[in-house]
């Protein structure tokens, strides 16, 4: 039988960056990929054109692709 392992109860800190226990580092992930998704969007669901060091180039981006819609 497995033992039943226990979910984090806390929220994203700061401070978790810099730790290195598993749910500081999950949280540290998340938080990343969330703030992200967040930013990097633009209102006409276009991606930004960035050099090589992301700097911004253009606004003038990538249309997303959108997938096929469900019935």
């Amino acid at each position: 039988m497995k033992k039943k392992q226990e979910q984090p109860t806390r929220n994203y800190q700061s401070s978790d960056y810099g730790k290195e226990d598993f749910t500081s580092q999950g949280l540290a992930t998340t938080h990343e990929q969330v703030n992200d998704t967040l930013t990097e969007g633009t209102f006409d669901a276009k991606i930004d054109k960035v050099d090589e060091n992301g700097q911004l180039i253009s606004h003038q981006g990538e249309a997303i692709k959108k997938g096929k819609k469900r019935d």
